[in-house]
């Protein structure tokens, strides 16, 4: 019978199925397939794999193997430069935006305290994300691995971490995102920039408490949302700062 060896290092366990647990796979080779297809037919998403080697030869992910090759099936390790190309991915990014599946959504809210751009809304489907990933070039934040073997995504990270303020620190470490962060420059609500705004043209939409003690203020330009730096400014920080992120430049 054709067959091909498959050596996964451990760190792709948390992928695999249960009967594919062991660090090195005989793989029966039944059709002419990509090795692409082949290592998510294993459980491992393309969006975590960094390097195919083929004989001591590294391969992109339309490879289409032979019998009795050995492959070994490399990570990505962090920090990811995704403006750098790569065999795997020849076309890198120009800057990272994100894209963030229902199922880590309140990992959106803390990448825009940062100001960073995260497009997400509960009512995404996986053919909105695909829209975002592909028309925008954004990588796609996930802990769906169906969706992240869809082909359309170039670049994308399955979400490890459970907690979201857990989560964002794992995004900053892997994507080596450094400040100064643009804290407090998107809505939150719908990720756009933030713009300044005079008092006196919000004058009729402000608390009494506001209007006396705040004077500078901004709009969200798309949902009309006011923004100023009051109390859940503050607890925003404190929240960040617990998390590890630093944000004091």
């Amino acid at each position: 019978m054709l067959q091909l060896k498959i050596i996964f290092p451990e760190e792709f366990n948390c992928f695999k199925r249960r009967k594919n647990k062991g660090q090195e796979i005989i793989y029966p080779l039944e059709r002419k397939s990509s090795i692409k297809n082949i290592i998510e037919s294993l459980g491992v998403p393309h969006t975590e794999i960094g390097e195919i080697v083929v004989e001591d030869k590294e391969v992109d992910f339309n490879y289409i193997p032979a019998n009795s090759q050995k492959i070994t099936v490399l990570p990505i390790i962090p920090p990811f430069d995704v403006t750098r190309p790569s065999v795997l991915r020849p076309e890198p990014l120009q800057k990272i935006r994100f894209v963030v599946d229902v199922n880590v959504g309140k990992l959106a809210l803390l990448l825009r305290m940062l100001g960073l751009d995260a497009v997400y809304s509960p009512k995404f489907s996986d053919k909105d994300i695909l829209f975002f990933c592909q028309k925008e070039k954004r990588i796609v934040l996930s802990k769906d691995t169906g969706l992240l073997e869809c082909k359309q995504i170039i670049f994308g990270r399955h979400v490890r971490s459970i907690y979201p303020d857990d989560q964002l620190i794992e995004i900053i470490k892997f994507f080596r995102i450094k400040g100064p962060f643009k804290f407090f420059t998107r809505c939150l609500r719908c990720n756009k920039k933030l713009v300044p705004i005079n008092k006196k043209d919000i004058l009729h939409r402000l608390e009494p408490k506001t209007k006396k003690y705040f004077n500078t203020f901004k709009i969200c330009p798309q949902c009309n949302r006011i923004y100023w730096r009051g109390s859940h400014y503050e607890k925003m920080k404190i929240r960040l700062l617990k998390s590890g992120v630093d944000i004091s430049k």
